[in-house]
């Protein structure tokens, strides 16, 4: 009997071919397995038996990196073939395959790196069909190594007669390369670049790597000054730097790893973990200044296997970029001011791709080793999406049948180099999966870049048509398609800062919503933003805002800031849960000015007592939040530990959800609730409110696969907007 069959997934760039051929050689099949711009298609002809076997085989063994969404099967009338090979890729058609995310060095090929009777000992570009680059080197479909950035490489002999031998583990792995024919590591004129580095780092100074996405800019974390001066080249005061660990024991020496943490640190997708650290943890001062969590990764390809085993101890490894600026990757010239030497290699990054990062389990950056998988949609497009996302942390989504590609992380689009980054990766995606919008999602925000990249494109003569989408909308909804869910829920969207139809802006919200609308319901109480931008860089400014001239002002400017949002001069009226988190940090002398976003209220979640369980009382009046009661409490309880306040104050918020989510009950018949928006990155306050909500009685809707801040949003815009 006979049989064709069609496997969609993420099938390519997996080893599934050789797979396949294996498999179907063990049962003595006949026919060939390929690759085309859909997925793999197999014809497999033989016994019965051992064609149910096959079939039933397939999908339950598949190679680990492998993601199998269908197996397509159709009878065929033999066609007495004889043997079973791997046929030629087929390039012609609609594209629909997927495309693997990047993934970290397997055990087998690092004992090969390490293997000193192997001829790829400490090559620092082994790989295989299990693991290697894949997102970062792909330029097209189907994935061949033509179609790759391994294409200027051409195998050597005993390469080639590796990825020929059905019994070797190098069988059709495309980027398969060594020492003889494949790409080659650099550092200036030294003749050993790994060694040189090494030394380098060992000084002091700061070292360019290029790695998977691009270069990243490191130096020796324990060093005194290395830190310190890699922090004042970059422009980047107090955000701390991540640290690569060599192993497991080595993160254990800088942080407490938990169970959760260290699946997520060893696991193929590599992103960095933030965990708490040590107290003595033998990091230098300036590598995380004043912050209680490191972010740590362990190596995720042989090089950085190699450079962490020979210097012995753990290295910074930071974006290598200027500050506010995508990364570097196609050449280490932006770094020409910040680096004192590039350790280079001459395989291309076809595109750039920055490390993800997880806390406790959520995803605080997707990036790479998520990007490019795509989540699939609880109600398919009925037209190709394309949803522009935010202004910060912007992410992009793709999306057609009931697959959503959202893009890697593009960053905040706030200059020209940033802004390529998101075109550019918005005509890879396309050409890549193949879709050309119809239908184009954008932020309501008017100024925001991606908003005017979206007006542009109904300009164009292609014409598309326009969804606008308001930014906490999008929140709900892109934690519904995160749960594969539709709606109605109560939506609860706590951020910084947002868009409102209504001209204020908004931030702590109470919808109640669904893929299809929204209804505002409740909010935090309004207050002005003295000052409007200054008031984010100022956190002093939203206590003056929120308590008046009922507290006598601690800085020369009080009064005159008062004044100015008592009169309305430049002070927007805000509800945004952000903007409460950071006046209670000021009062709580944490933070008076930021240097990145969302610092106060990171720190202030970090000076907060987990232990302590008692709340501040908190007013909540037909779903209106008032959030000054909070702060009245800060001011009353001074004589109490610090880190007691700020616990009282995070267990107050969390009431006053529950309080809110009772009331928007009671009105809507709704039990379901769902938790979005970058207040709720804050694992303090995520926590406390999911447990108070499922005490009593609400079933609660997290983030799994895309972040909770606006990384998020061009989910949820292009969720929308196929329900449309």
């Amino acid at each position: 009997m006979r049989r064709d069959v069609r496997v969609d997934g993420v099938v390519q760039g997996v080893g599934f071919r050789p797979y396949v051929h294996a498999l179907a050689t063990r049962l003595r099949l006949a026919g060939r397995v390929g690759n085309d711009v859909a997925g793999v298609f197999v014809e497999v002809e033989g016994a019965p038996e051992d064609v149910g076997e096959f079939l039933a085989s397939l999908a339950r063994d598949a190679p680990p990196l492998a993601h199998i969404e269908h197996v397509h099967v159709h009878e065929a009338p033999p066609a007495g073939a004889q043997g079973f090979e791997i046929a030629l890729s087929d390039a012609h058609g609609a594209r629909n395959t997927l495309v693997s995310a990047d993934s970290a060095t397997c055990e087998d090929c690092l004992r090969e790196l390490f293997d000193p009777a192997d001829r790829r000992h400490r090559y620092p570009f082994v790989n295989c069909t299990n693991c290697g680059p894949r997102f970062t080197i792909v330029r097209d479909v189907p994935y061949d190594r033509p179609l790759t950035t391994m294409a200027g490489f051409p195998m050597c002999g005993p390469c080639r007669a590796e990825y020929e031998d059905p019994r070797d583990r190098g069988f059709h792995a495309q980027p398969t390369c060594c020492p003889d024919c494949g790409p080659t590591l650099s550092l200036g004129e030294a003749v050993d670049p790994l060694a040189e580095a090494v030394r380098r780092l060992r000084r002091g100074e700061v070292l360019a790597v290029k790695g998977l996405g691009g270069y990243h800019l490191a130096v020796a974390a324990s060093h005194p000054t290395a830190a310190a001066t890699l922090r004042a080249r970059k422009h980047r005061e107090d955000k701390p730097f991540a640290v690569m660990c060599a192993d497991v024991e080595q993160a254990r020496g800088l942080c407490r790893v938990d169970e959760q943490s260290l699946r997520d640190l060893t696991s193929r997708r590599r992103p960095i973990v933030l965990m708490p650290r040590l107290g003595d943890a033998p990091v230098a001062g300036a590598v995380a200044p004043g912050n209680r969590y490191l972010g740590l990764l362990l190596p995720y390809t042989p090089l950085h296997h190699l450079l962490l085993r020979d210097l012995g101890e753990p290295i910074v490894l930071t974006s290598g970029n200027r500050s506010e600026e995508p990364i570097a990757y196609r050449d280490a010239e932006p770094l020409a001011d910040i680096a004192d030497a590039v350790l280079d290699h001459n395989r291309p990054v076809h595109i750039r791709t920055d490390d993800s990062v997880v806390r406790a389990g959520t995803l605080l950056r997707r990036s790479r080793g998520y990007a490019p998988e795509p989540v699939t949609l609880a109600r398919p497009c009925r037209r190709p999406v394309l949803a522009c996302g935010a202004e910060l942390k912007n992410t992009f989504c793709l999306a057609k049948d009931d697959h959503a590609f959202v893009s890697h992380h593009i960053g905040d689009l706030e200059n020209l180099q940033t802004y390529r980054s998101f075109t550019e990766g918005i005509e890879h995606f396309s050409r890549l999966f193949d879709v050309t919008p119809r239908v184009v999602a954008h932020d309501l925000h008017p100024e925001y870049l991606s908003t005017k990249y979206a007006h542009g494109l109904a300009d164009s003569p292609d014409g598309v048509e326009l969804v606008g989408v308001q930014h906490h909308h999008a929140h709900i909804a892109s934690c519904l398609a995160d749960n594969r869910e539709a709606g109605p829920v109560i939506g609860v969207a706590f951020d910084g800062t947002g868009y409102g139809p209504d001209g204020t802006i908004w931030g702590g919200e109470f919808l109640i919503a669904s893929l299809t609308g929204f209804e505002r319901i409740g909010h935090l109480a309004p207050v002005p933003m003295p000052g409007g931008a200054a008031a984010v860089r100022q956190p002093w400014r939203m206590a003056a805002a929120y308590l008046g001239d009922s507290v006598p002002g601690w800085r020369p400017e009080w009064d005159a800031v008062i004044a100015m949002a008592r009169n309305g001069v430049n002070s927007p009226l805000t509800s945004s849960a952000g903007r409460l988190f950071d006046a209670a940090a000021a009062l709580l002398a944490v933070r008076d000015e930021i240097n990145y976003e969302g610092q106060a209220a990171v720190e202030l979640e970090q000076l907060a007592d987990p232990t302590v369980q008692d709340a501040y009382p908190v007013r909540v009046d037909d779903l209106i939040v008032q959030g000054i009661d909070l702060l009245h409490a800060i001011l009353s309880d001074r004589g109490a530990p610090r880190p007691v306040i700020a616990a009282r104050f995070h267990n107050g918020v969390a009431a006053a959800i529950l309080a809110a989510c009772v009331q928007a009950r009671d009105r809507s018949r709704l039990s379901t609730v769902a938790l979005s928006g970058g207040v709720f990155q804050n694992v303090l306050l995520l926590t406390r409110t999911a447990e108070l909500l499922a005490d009593n009685g609400f079933r609660v809707l997290t983030h799994r696969r895309v972040p909770a801040n606006d990384g998020g949003i061009s989910l949820g815009q292009a969720a929308i907007s196929a329900c449309r």
